[in-house]
Formats: C-alpha cells, sequence, structure tokens
C-alpha cells in the first residue's frame, strides 16, 4: 500500500511583484508560518510522511525543509526536477520508484498539476488545493493509478493553523 501525500507549496507572496526567476521566489512570512504549523501538526499524528520529494522551485524546497524540521527532522528531503514541471501519472509513478522505498511519501509541488492529479487519483475532475494544503490519498497497490486512491484527508491550511 502507499499512503500518498500531496503537499501544495506554502504561500510566496504576489508573483507579479517578484522581479527574479519565479523559481527562486521564496517563501513569504506567512508561508513560513504555514509550513511551521503543518509540521507541528505531523509530528504528532499517526502516521506522518516518512519522506518529502519536493519540486526545485525555492518555495517548495523552502516548504518541505521547514515542514521536515518542525518534524524534528525525522523525514529526509529530496529534490526531484520533475516535479518542478507539468506532472502527469507516469511522472509520478517514475518519481515515486526513484525514490526508493516509502510507504508514506510526499510530493511537494504547484498548482495546478496537484489539484489535477487529486482528481485524477479519486477519478474526478479536478479538486482544488490552495497553497499550503495537504492531501493523503490511499492506494492498495505499490503503483499510483487513475480512479484507484482513497481521499484519507485534504487539510487546507487555515485548519492547520497554529
Amino acid at each position: 500500500m502507499i499512503a500518498l501525500h500531496l503537499l501544495r507549496h506554502a504561500h510566496a507572496g504576489d508573483p507579479a511583484k517578484w522581479d527574479a526567476d519565479d523559481a527562486s521566489r521564496p517563501l513569504s512570512e506567512k508561508g513560513r508560518r504555514q509550513a511551521k504549523d503543518l509540521g507541528g501538526l505531523l509530528a504528532v499524528i499517526d502516521e506522518p510522511p516518512d519522506l518529502f520529494i519536493t519540486s526545485p522551485k525555492a518555495r517548495s524546497v523552502q516548504t518541505a525543509e521547514i515542514v521536515a524540521k518542525a518534524m524534528r527532522d525525522r523525514v529526509k528531503v529530496v529534490v526531484d526536477d520533475r516535479l518542478g514541471g507539468a506532472l502527469d501519472l507516469a511522472a509520478v509513478n517514475a518519481i515515486l520508484e526513484d525514490a526508493g522505498p516509502s510507504y508514506r511519501p510526499c510530493l511537494v509541488g504547484h498548482d495546478p498539476d496537484f489539484s489535477e492529479l487529486l482528481g485524477e487519483f479519486l477519478g474526478t475532475g479536478p479538486i482544488p488545493m490552495r497553497k499550503a494544503a495537504l492531501a493523503r490519498v490511499d492506494f492498495a497497490g505499490d503503483e499510483v493509478s487513475p480512479g484507484a486512491g482513497t481521499l484519507r484527508y485534504l487539510l487546507p491550511p487555515e485548519l492547520v493553523a497554529g
């Protein structure tokens, strides 16, 4: 079984006000608080993520690192460039396979891909994932396939706020 988590990066300010390369856009103070609050929650729940696989974009890496630190650094964070671009089920399965054994991996990345993937996992249309939202979808086998997932939770950021 795979308990796949999707974590959309936390708040990173207004992209229209960012003058540099978008990939280097960092988290805002609000985003840092969101990530820390989420990590605090994950530190005390049963079956938290056991691996973070993140997009190389600064806001995603920072989200994963802050969450992991708030979990008392119990969870490894790895960067996978494929999470910085367009995603589909084949790419997700390849990312998970290349990351090695993990029962509860967490992909950290971006929209619209995550909203579309979440819907595809469940056999529906896109399901909106706001910034700093966390979803867990369970799959019976060792592969992610369309419509085969069971949604365990979808936590919006305000529910997690400390």
